[in-house]
Formats: C-alpha cells, sequence, structure tokens
C-alpha cells in the first residue's frame, strides 16, 4: 500500500520549486560579468533558485558577491580554470542520501563552486515544516551525498 503523505512529499520534491518553472540561466558558471550596479567585474561561482528567480553568486576582488540577474552583464569568455564537470545540472532528478524517513528524491536548485569543488543544492525538508528559528530548507551537499538517478522518468500517483 501506497502512503499518501510520502507519495505528496515526493512529488513536492521533485516539482520545479515553489510552483513556478526553471527559468534558463543569464550567465554559465565560471563565466566572466560584469556588475554595472557596484561596477565589479568578476566571474560566476555559483546559482541557486529563489522565489524571484535565480541569484548569482560573483567571485570578486570585494569577495563573492550574491546578485539576481537582472543585475548581472554576462562577458561571453569563461574563466580559465582547470576543474572537472560537474557530475549534476540544474534541474536534474537525483537521491538524498541523507533523507531519513523521507522521501529520497530531490531536484537539483543550485550549483557553486567553491575551493574547486562543486556544491549542488536541495531542499532536505518541506517549506511547510519549517520552525521559527531554522535556517532554510535548502542545503548545498557535495556529489558524494547524492547519488544520480537512473534516465526513467518518475511516475506518481495519488
Amino acid at each position: 500500500m501506497t502512503n499518501p503523505l510520502n507519495t505528496l512529499e515526493t512529488c513536492w520534491y521533485i516539482s520545479p520549486p515553489w510552483g513556478q518553472q526553471l527559468s534558463p540561466l543569464a550567465v554559465s558558471l565560471i563565466e566572466k560579468v560584469y556588475l554595472p550596479s557596484s561596477k565589479v567585474a568578476g566571474y560566476c561561482c555559483g546559482v541557486e533558485w529563489s522565489d524571484d528567480g535565480w541569484n548569482y553568486s560573483v567571485e570578486s576582488d570585494r569577495g563573492i558577491i550574491s546578485v539576481p540577474d537582472s543585475e548581472i552583464i554576462a562577458r561571453g569568455q569563461l574563466y580559465p580554470l582547470v576543474i572537472s564537470k560537474p557530475h549534476f545540472r540544474l534541474g536534474q532528478l537525483v537521491n538524498f542520501r541523507f533523507a531519513n524517513d523521507g522521501p529520497k528524491i530531490r531536484m537539483i536548485l543550485g550549483m557553486s563552486l567553491i575551493n574547486n569543488a562543486w556544491l549542488f543544492q536541495v531542499e532536505w525538508k518541506s517549506p511547510a515544516l519549517k520552525l521559527p528559528t531554522d535556517e532554510g530548507v535548502c542545503i548545498f551537499l557535495a556529489w558524494q551525498n547524492l547519488l544520480e538517478r537512473s534516465r526513467d522518468p518518475v511516475i506518481l500517483s495519488l
């Protein structure tokens, strides 16, 4: 017998966030960018989904700056880094190894490059379960904490 609550939670975790579609990125990861509002150049070292769309992390001489896509201009060239390609892509479904008794399937909602290592953002609990003292519902994990799912589509019914 199927647990309806578990099925509902699984549908939440594998759906695009907050009922919206994942829009295309304005810039690529490790692409050189310019921030006209602060007159800073740097490169995109991370991206994560928020209520307002994509937010980008930009590595610059002033440190890491977080900006929405409306405040970033792509320069069309990739920053010369010798790093491995990310194990997962944005929007990809993965198995979360530490989901306890809850659903294991999650969607990649963000990526960051920190110290030449890719980190991937997933929801670790439903926002409906958020307590006032909680920091948030999303966390960044190393690829070792996530497992690639097969290419077969996931079909769930309530």
